[in-house]
């Protein structure tokens, strides 16, 4: 048995905050404990109760730091960690010149493992401890995105994209080698450790209704496997979704006729809807991903979360990388936060953090196991420096509440306000040998 008690400013959600002055929603304490027990959060509370608890712990001193669940990102490409920021482009003409090349690269195991290597260190340098990610067409980038993350004891889920046409050649599988790769990758990794597979027709304009129907049989043989896919991102996309798929009534009809619409299902960007589109995802329960920053870089458009929350629609947060611009949840939420303004919505800083963290685990139906520090949870946990940067410090010295806190660091903070980051209790930061945490058995 392993103890470890860390010691700073914690705050924790056990419900979405209705507004800045929904109290009940959340747990804020100045000097708190955080004990973690084999790599579960066992208990939290005023750090001298817990201390009592555990006098002959070794207790790790984060103060003045702020304690919270690990960011969630709920639609990342694991393939595009080399073209993010490449210029100027749309959505179909950006895959075609940067993301498609770039994927045919995945062909590799050796690049697909030093890559894989390379997106996680990003992802816990940013503060995130868990996600869901598109891998390429090929097994291989699948297996090195689980092998690694089975590595570092961390909580992923992702899947190799289904798609078998408007592809390079060198980029498409076919509706049977993609089911049967599939099978293999779900019995190989689903449920094992922290990992769980999801079933990845990239979209439907890269999938024949061929692969369509196996994808519905996998769906149908796996209900426990998240199903991730690309919904109405482009105007340009949509009508080329049309033109392929003629019968359906809509983008969404083209999903919804094959049996890949449940409560499991997570659809990224959802920005143009028709109205029957709406009250199909409100019957469903599937989840609409917001992707702010991508959706502002390719000039797709503006998700109307406070229109799709009124109907009862549960939406996740994500950073897309790599059409997105920052594999940072804080520049995530920034972005956010601006294009809910240019609508007429708010996004209260409290509402962003519960998002970042229980919102996305409720998304993908793993709240019992991550994004709060509930006794029980996994102990993924981030540890906040709000002062991270001069500027950052300046405005912090005005700063008068924990909601304008966590508005300095939504707004300007990005991986220099991560200041550690635990995976199943397991400090992650590589500098933390040059800028430790203050460690002491205290008496």
């Amino acid at each position: 048995m392993t103890d470890k008690l860390l010691r700073g400013r914690l705050l924790t959600f056990h419900r979405a905050p209705q507004n800045g002055d929904d109290t009940g929603a959340y747990t804020y304490l100045e000097d708190a404990g955080l004990l973690i027990r084999d790599g579960m959060i066992e208990d939290t509370g005023p750090f001298e109760t817990i201390r009592a608890k555990a006098r002959n712990v070794a207790v790790t001193d984060h103060r003045p730091h702020l304690m919270m669940a690990g960011f969630i990102d709920t639609h990342i490409h694991f393939p595009q960690v080399q073209v993010i920021a490449s210029w100027g482009s749309q959505l179909l003409d950006w895959l075609n010149n940067y993301t498609f090349p770039e994927e045919t690269r995945y062909a590799s195991e050796e690049h697909c493992q030093l890559m894989a290597q390379a997106f996680y260190d990003q992802l816990i340098a940013h503060g995130t401890t868990s996600a869901v990610a598109f891998c390429s067409v090929h097994k291989a980038s699948a297996d090195a995105f689980f092998a690694e993350a089975t590595r570092r004891n961390m909580r992923m889920l992702g899947g190799k994209v289904l798609m078998d046409r408007n592809a390079p050649d060198a980029l498409r599988d076919t509706p049977r080698s993609g089911y049967d790769d599939t099978k293999t990758l779900i019995s190989d990794w689903h449920g094992k450790g922290r990992n769980g597979y999801v079933i990845s027709p990239r979209f439907a304009i890269t999938s024949t209704p061929e692969q369509m129907e196996m994808a519905q049989a996998l769906a149908a043989e796996h209900p426990g496997c998240h199903i991730q896919t690309h919904l109405s991102e482009n105007k340009a996309e949509i009508a080329y979704t049309k033109e392929l798929y003629p019968q359906a009534r809509d983008y969404l009809d083209v999903y919804q006729s094959y049996g890949l619409l449940r409560d499991n299902s997570l659809l990224g960007h959802a920005i143009h809807l028709e109205p029957r589109e709406i009250d199909v995802l409100a019957e469903s329960g599937a989840h609409p991903v917001f992707c702010p920053t991508s959706n502002l870089f390719l000039g797709s458009g503006l998700f109307d979360h406070g229109g799709l929350s009124a109907r009862g629609i549960t939406n996740g947060i994500a950073t897309d990388v790599g059409a997105g611009t920052s594999y940072s949840m804080l520049q995530t939420l920034n972005e956010g936060y601006k294009v809910l303004q240019l609508q007429g919505q708010s996004l209260h800083p409290l509402q962003a953090f519960h998002w970042a963290t229980r919102g996305n685990a409720c998304v993908l139906g793993l709240d019992d196991k991550i994004g709060t520090l509930a006794p029980g949870s996994e102990a993924d946990v981030v540890v906040l420096n709000s002062s991270a940067t001069t500027a950052m410090a300046l405005r912090m010295d005005r700063a008068e509440s924990l909601a304008e806190e966590l508005f300095v660091l939504q707004i300007m903070g990005d991986d220099r306000a991560i200041d550690e980051v635990y995976l199943n209790g397991t400090a992650q930061k590589a500098d933390t040998v040059t800028r430790p945490a203050r460690v002491a058995t205290l008496a």
